[in-house]
């Protein structure tokens, strides 16, 4: 398993921090949002998805990775 951690703009609220964790769940990847740092740890197996997959999945719900 690969973990990494993203820079996530755009999240304000536990709406958006559900809707992140989603994103990366549907992605195949599982996420933890810390709202205040504004980041996203993201545990992931190599084999089965990358990370540019998980940081799709995130900007298509409307926020930005940086």
């Amino acid at each position: 398993m690969a973990n990494t951690v993203l820079k996530v703009e755009g999240m304000t609220c536990g709406h958006c921090v559900s809707a992140v964790e989603k994103a990366v769940g549907t992605a195949g990847a599982v996420g933890k949002v810390d709202l205040a740092s504004k980041k996203v740890s993201v545990e992931y197996d190599e084999a089965k998805v990358t990370i540019e997959a998980v940081k799709a999945a995130i900007e298509n719900q409307g926020y930005d990775v940086v």
